[in-house]
């Protein structure tokens, strides 16, 4: 086995929807997969936010749009759907300026044909949209925005937005719950605490909330957050390792871009080092 790879160490994911993808990837460097997923995605088929923004769209009470996350634009356009026509809902966009935060929002844009004012470069967190933002022509002051949220509610960027004078929407769209089945994240919480895990990778910071929460349903929160100080923690992002960050964590490793692959790669070639000197000064 190449001294880039894992090399047998025990690497535990916490993602749901790409979980089978990451733990192929795992094993593809040599490491052990244990997998434990964290969260599962609950559509808001009965959403009256999102069918009240619907009908603001179409009576134009808006200027601006910003899709967070390419995920949610479509649950968005498959709530709209259970009262309004998938084509209207597009046209309607077409009359607004559109902003997205990353490439998958982008993706699903031009799919619709709906063309994009504005994109966040990488990283693509809240922070470059804002950026993006203040850089480009685009003034928002007592412009009507609307934002697509996801998963958590984001106040931060809802108040940096009005700080620029925008009048602000928020349109959630899908929520984030604990997986209903809770036994394997449970069995890794235990993995942890007793020094069985090598490397944990997170791939978004609602992994984090949920880890914890459940740890503190064990009234075992505290004991977890020691035993991470023996584990390389690798993060995929800026906005994950502000999650860890929150949480007490230091972050070991951040990958160089916010994927999967970067992530697994990364971590499978410093793993060891990182690992050693990590637990070199435990000893």
């Amino acid at each position: 086995m190449p001294a880039t790879n894992f090399q047998g160490l025990t690497v535990l994911t916490f993602e749901s929807r790409r979980g089978p993808e990451l733990v192929r990837l795992i094993q593809s460097y040599g490491g052990k997969p244990i997998h434990a997923p964290a969260m599962r995605e609950v559509p808001l088929t009965s959403n009256t936010e999102a069918l009240h923004f619907a009908d603001s769209l179409f009576q134009n009470n808006f200027d601006v749009m910003i899709f967070l996350t390419g995920v949610g634009a479509r649950t968005l356009s498959d709530v709209i759907q259970t009262a309004h026509p998938q084509e209207k809902f597009f046209a309607a966009l077409r009359n607004l300026q559109i902003i997205a935060r990353g490439p998958k929002p982008v993706a699903v844009l031009r799919e619709w044909n709906v063309p994009i004012t504005l994109t966040a470069p990488e990283p693509n967190t809240c922070r470059e949209l804002l950026l993006a933002i203040d850089q480009s022509a685009l003034n928002l002051r007592n412009k009507r925005v609307a934002v697509q949220e996801y998963g958590l509610p984001n106040p931060e960027l809802l108040a940096a937005l009005r700080e620029r004078g925008a009048l602000v929407t928020p349109v959630p769209v899908y929520q984030w719950a604990l997986p209903e089945d809770l036994a394997s994240l449970r069995s890794a919480i235990h993995s942890l605490i007793d020094r069985h895990i090598d490397v944990a990778l997170f791939t978004t910071g609602v992994q984090v909330t949920h880890l914890f929460q459940v740890a503190q349903q064990l009234a075992v929160a505290g004991v977890l957050q020691s035993a991470f100080s023996s584990v390389l923690k690798a993060s995929i992002g800026p906005t994950t390792s502000e999650s860890l960050r929150s949480h007490g964590l230091s972050i070991d490793l951040q990958a160089s871009h916010p994927k999967m692959g970067f992530l697994v790669k990364e971590a499978a070639e410093q793993s060891h080092t990182l690992l050693k000197q990590l637990r070199s000064h435990q000893t």
